[in-house]
């Protein structure tokens, strides 16, 4: 039975209060009660509560979880079913610097979808908008388990998101021919090879970390990905489906890796770009002591700059340099070089590993412009015009 009843007391103080009490019973039929400053409140509190009791889902606030308790959760989940170190990582961080921060004390059974609101509006203000949306879809993947576990009866986060203007959306930045050149000319006999395979392949990081020789068909001139090295050097499956793939490889990258099988370190692991113990290379390694010192070497670099986004300096005053391009801009060259050579889309999602066209499109789809093939187009729609 529920009931909503006027309560009146006096204070200490000698003032008269008076509240809405909202008298009912949770899903185990234990008696509770929750007080409201207004009767309107009061009743359409009851409304949900009464239903999310009929569903098995009411929590009542005493025994609730702050949203910050509900991202553990969600956390220790993600690591019970063994998912990516990176990954557990990337929901460890966005718990504790754009979640708990913000919301975290928060207990599941107040939050509002006007909360969660005030909470995207809070971070748009502090955070670029593209932290702000990974932030809020972790919020909503967090309430989502908390909903499995049936700590709530809905998820007010879903729904809510922070939209990105085109002009706020990342660029990608390639290469030019004459950088590249200037890569692989600066390159030592010991770089060449993955640079090399990277700039031709459009293979990942990961993809040539984990790369095995078994993989690497010389004869038939094609590379097959069937694992990968995340940024720790552990050896795993590519992460979807798309990851597995074959591309086929020019007659100058076979040359090139005839030539390295000879020389690379041996690796247990039948590793092709293995470290010096023949175990697999760490992305930051990779970055530290070969990409990046190469760019500089090549003339590609661009100042370092500071936490607070100055220049940093050297002893002397000068700027640090550092390299002009992140590594996953040698996997835009690839592809920039196929699309030049009219390959199709569905072949470019293919080789790029693209999970779906659409963002092949959404990535690459500015690069695909054919003046000859419009022109023909154009005329031969009029054709019958004239």
């Amino acid at each position: 039975m529920t009931s909503i009843r006027r309560r009146t007391w006096t204070t200490p103080e000698g003032n008269e209060k008076t509240a809405w009490l909202v008298d009912y019973r949770d899903t185990a039929g234990k008696r509770r009660a929750k007080q409201f400053a207004r009767k309107k409140d009061a009743e359409t509190w009851l409304t949900k509560a009464a239903y999310d009791v009929s569903q098995g889902t009411h929590t009542p606030d005493s025994t609730s979880i702050t949203v910050t308790e509900a991202a553990k959760l969600w956390i220790s989940k993600a690591q019970a079913e063994d998912r990516e170190r990176s990954t557990v990582k990337s929901y460890k961080e966005l718990e504790r610097l754009h979640i708990s921060p913000l919301i975290g004390s928060i207990k599941l059974s107040r939050l509002t979808a006007p909360l969660v609101e005030q909470y995207r509006d809070d971070l748009v203000a502090t955070r670029s908008r593209a932290m702000a949306g990974k932030a809020v879809r972790a919020l909503s993947m967090v309430l989502s388990e908390a909903q499995r576990r049936g700590l709530i009866g809905q998820n007010v986060a879903k729904g809510v998101k922070v939209i990105r203007a085109s002009r706020d959306k990342v660029k990608i930045e390639i290469p030019t021919k004459a950088e590249l050149k200037a890569l692989l000319a600066a390159a030592t006999d010991d770089e060449k090879p993955l640079i090399m395979t990277a700039v031709l392949t459009g293979l990942r990081s990961s993809e040539l970390r984990g790369l095995r020789w078994q993989d690497v068909n010389l004869k038939n001139a094609k590379i097959s990905v069937n694992q990968r090295a995340d940024q720790w050097g552990h050896i795993g499956p590519p992460k979807s489906a798309a990851g597995f793939r074959t591309i086929p490889i020019s007659p100058a990258l076979v040359t090139v890796l005839k030539a390295w099988k000879l020389r690379v370190t041996n690796s247990d692991a039948d590793l092709a770009f293995p470290n010096a113990k023949g175990g697999a290379q760490w992305h930051n390694n990779l970055l530290r002591r070969l990409y990046i010192p190469l760019q500089i070497r090549a003339g590609l670099t661009k100042p370092k700059l500071d936490r607070a986004g100055k220049a940093a300096l050297d002893d002397d005053e000068k700027p640090i340099l550092t390299g002009r391009y992140g590594f996953h801009a040698l996997r835009h060259a690839a592809a920039s070089g196929w699309i030049a050579q009219r390959i199709d889309l569905k072949r470019l999602q293919v080789w790029i590993g693209h999970e779906n066209i659409q963002l092949t499109i959404d990535t690459y789809g500015h690069l695909i412009h054919d003046a000859g093939g419009d022109a023909e187009l154009i005329a031969a729609a009029s054709a019958d015009l004239n």
